[in-house]
């Protein structure tokens, strides 16, 4: 597993902070010097805390547990829908869910839920409903699938959660912290880093930081899955490919129909 380099940590702007009244005085031991009014932050400090963390995301991966990338920000939520489904792991990219830790139970069966309406798409069930129960249809499966759609094949509680910006996740680290699940996070010069427990110093803020600290984190994790990466969005690919090839046959259907309808009738008035 490489070691990420200072110079793509200075390249990718890692080592810049918040503003120095913005700042969090928890976060002084992580914190260089200032410059301009702008907390500069300790990268000798973030190296090693990243190859702590890769190295516990790997035993994680090792032992097949659950792990969740989050990252709510709009600039940021593609990178981590996209390292997540590399590595294999689940993500949540929209809003957090409150209670997806502490009250499970519920947040199950609304999963259940979703892949319950999914497989109703699939089979064509609502073929034969009106534009009023489509659309009803159409705004409950939407908004499932951008709250828990990278959630929706997982079995069992979530055991460990990467997040991106510990302060505006707050409501996530609180219930892992409540709940016993580890925390993995990148925490700006704003951030508590209190109750994180593989904590990262870094910009969370650019998307070329978060990318680099994020595709150090998947690599450990492939790399403890042996490159062997499980498919956890597999139902996704095979039910879109499902809807296409039903959408093909009734394509063909209605083309055999209107090619053989004409030739009866031409038949039935040449025996008149």
């Amino acid at each position: 597993m490489p070691t990420v380099e200072i110079k793509d940590l200075i390249e990718a702007g890692v080592h810049f902070g918040h503003k120095r009244r913005n700042w969090n005085p928890k976060m002084e031991p992580y914190i260089f010097c200032d410059k301009n009014g702008i907390c500069i932050i300790n990268l000798e400090k973030t190296q090693q805390l990243i190859e702590t963390a890769c190295n516990f995301l790997k035993q994680c991966a090792i032992q097949k547990k659950n792990i969740i990338f989050v990252g709510t920000k709009k600039h940021i939520a593609e990178v981590i829908k996209e390292e997540a489904i590399r590595c294999g792991v689940f993500y949540i990219n929209r809003r957090w869910l409150g209670g997806l830790l502490t009250n499970f139970d519920t947040i199950r069966q609304r999963l259940n839920r979703l892949r319950e309406l999914e497989e109703m798409q699939e089979s064509g069930t609502l073929s034969h409903s009106n534009k009023k129960e489509l659309s009803v249809f159409n705004k409950e499966l939407e908004k499932l699938q951008k709250t828990l759609g990278g959630i929706k094949n997982m079995r069992g509680k979530p055991d460990i959660i990467y997040v991106i910006d510990g302060q505006r996740e707050e409501i996530a680290v609180r219930e892992a912290i409540l709940t016993g699940v580890k925390v993995v996070a990148i925490i700006d010069t704003n951030c508590s880093p209190v109750g994180i427990d593989y904590p990262i110093p870094g910009n969370d803020d650019s998307i070329r930081s978060v990318k680099l600290i994020t595709a150090h984190l998947r690599d450990a994790i492939i790399e403890g899955h042996e490159g062997q990466i499980p498919n956890v969005h597999k139902t996704t690919q095979i039910k879109e490919n499902n809807t296409k090839k039903i959408d093909n046959n009734k394509q063909i259907l209605q083309t055999v129909q209107e090619i053989t309808v004409p030739q009866v009738m031409e038949i039935s008035a040449h025996d008149i």
